[in-house]
């Protein structure tokens, strides 16, 4: 048993080490809840020669040395010299911290996230929390915030469809939209849409972000175990008699969709946008259109999760024919890549969701009080002091992993007052907890639980 104990040390040891060196990856509780909610697809895009590189060196061999190792002697003395060992370890560790004492002092009581960089110790501190709060802990009972939402009936307006569009992955400094210097965004620009450049992010992390931004509870008051157990706003607005529909085009939604419609990404409806494990995500457009062209009787909102620019491997997110930039990085050891061929990659996303963007709003072109809201869940990290990715705690996260991208259209632009309006808020801060009233806005939901302070485009309404 303690061989087997060492050996699954060392093998765990091995690849948490590599996502440390490789992409700056901490460990914490938030880490564990994103490799558990991993599916197979996502899994194997991580598989690279300098992955098994490391499993087979820090892993592999020095587990077959443990297992080749003959152990002699009595149990008490083998004890025994353990113990010696030990103390003379602890010995050596106390005089050496102190002479060092007044700088590691310091340093510790700074820097307490130092303490998740310690490998394996980090990972299983943080399993066993997330094992506790996840299967230990009973369910909290389940909480309706509103028993009588309605739909408030505007001047006899026709039903509204209010699309909401999750990006992954997409961080605000790289659309042409906000200022980037590469054309990005051609067709949200033509199109006319409002980017809003201040905007942040709740988590830097799928599993965290999405239940969070259709919760009622802020980023600072964010619990997992409180959000599953209370309605969303999903639920509020599907409450009321709206039409509420998640389509999917990523790993899942995180819980937030199991009380609503959900329509999942086919590979087999057009084998041309898909390869098994994932579809682009023009595809979502076509199951918006399958939605659309039922009628609506009520107000309606549809959620689109994309799979945007889900790394690390990037260049699956887009065809070939949407290679703006180049030259590319096609692998997913992307700390291996020449720093300008990752951004060309992760650039060439952008620019492809720019484009499915303008492909919805081309079909909501055709229906009746319109609008479409679009943001990421997170952003992410490009080689930026070192870092990859994105799922760093967020006290401590750079700004590439919580500055997201946010974009508004409507079919009310045609009146200028309005866009005009809203063009106005595009440089005041936001964030994710803004989400929850203007969704209410937007599909013009009453409910006990709406803040109009917290609704974005509620100063422009009529």
């Amino acid at each position: 048993m303690p061989r087997l104990t060492v050996a699954v040390t060392l093998l765990v040891s091995s690849l948490l080490l590599y996502g440390t060196v490789a992409y700056g990856v901490i460990f914490d509780k938030s880490m564990i809840q994103n490799v558990m909610e991993t599916n197979s697809g996502e899994a194997f895009a991580y598989l690279n020669s300098t992955l098994l590189l490391f499993f087979f060196l820090l892993g592999l061999v020095p587990v077959v040395a443990v297992f080749n190792q003959e152990i002699n002697g009595k149990l008490v003395a083998r004890v025994k010299h353990l113990l010696k060992l030990n103390v003379l370890a602890v010995v050596g560790i106390i005089i050496i911290a102190a002479g060092l004492y007044k700088d590691y002092a310091a340093v510790g009581r700074n820097n307490k996230d130092l303490a998740k960089y310690i490998i394996p110790y980090a990972f299983y501190d943080s399993g066993y929390k997330y094992l506790r709060d996840t299967y230990l802990y009973p369910p909290l009972p389940y909480k309706v915030l509103d028993k009588t939402p309605s739909i408030i009936n505007r001047n006899n307006a026709l039903p509204s469809t209010t699309v909401l569009v999750v990006g992954e992955t997409a961080r605000a400094d790289k659309f042409a939209s906000n200022g980037y210097s590469r054309n990005t965004t051609p067709f949200m620009n033509d199109i006319g849409a409002v980017s809003f450049n201040d905007v942040t992010s709740c988590g830097t992390a799928t599993a965290v972000s999405v239940p969070c931004m259709f919760s009622r509870l802020s980023r600072q008051s964010y619990d997992v175990r409180i959000a599953e157990s209370q309605d969303n706003v999903l639920d509020i607005i599907h409450r009321a008699g709206a039409d509420v529909t998640w389509i999917d085009n990523n790993s899942s939604c995180k819980g937030v969709c199991k009380r609503i419609e959900t329509i999942a990404f086919d590979p087999s409806r057009d084998p041309s946008l898909c390869d098994g494990d994932f579809c682009y995500d023009v595809l979502l457009n076509a199951l918006l259109k399958d939605v659309l062209s039922i009628p609506a009787e009520s107000n309606r909102v549809i959620v689109l999760h994309m799979i945007g620019s889900h790394g690390p491997t990037y260049f699956r997110r887009y065809p070939t024919e949407f290679a703006k930039f180049s030259p590319e990085c096609p692998r997913s050891d992307i700390q291996n890549c020449e720093s300008q061929a990752l951004l060309n990659t992760y650039d060439n996303t952008i620019a492809y969701t720019d484009f499915v963007l303008g492909e919805i709003v081309r079909t909501l072109r055709n229906v009746p009080n319109a609008s479409m809201l679009y943001l990421s869940d997170h952003g992410e990290s490009l080689g930026e002091k070192g870092l990859y990715l994105h799922g760093f705690p967020y006290q401590i996260a750079p700004q590439e992993q919580t500055h997201i991208p946010m974009l508004f259209w409507a079919s009310k632009f045609e009146d200028s007052d309005y866009r005009n309006c809203i063009k106005n808020l595009a440089n005041h801060p936001y964030s994710q907890d803004n989400l929850f009233d203007t969704l209410l806005g937007l599909s013009s939901v009453k409910s006990i639980t709406y803040q109009p302070t917290m609704d974005i485009f509620k100063q422009c309404e009529a």
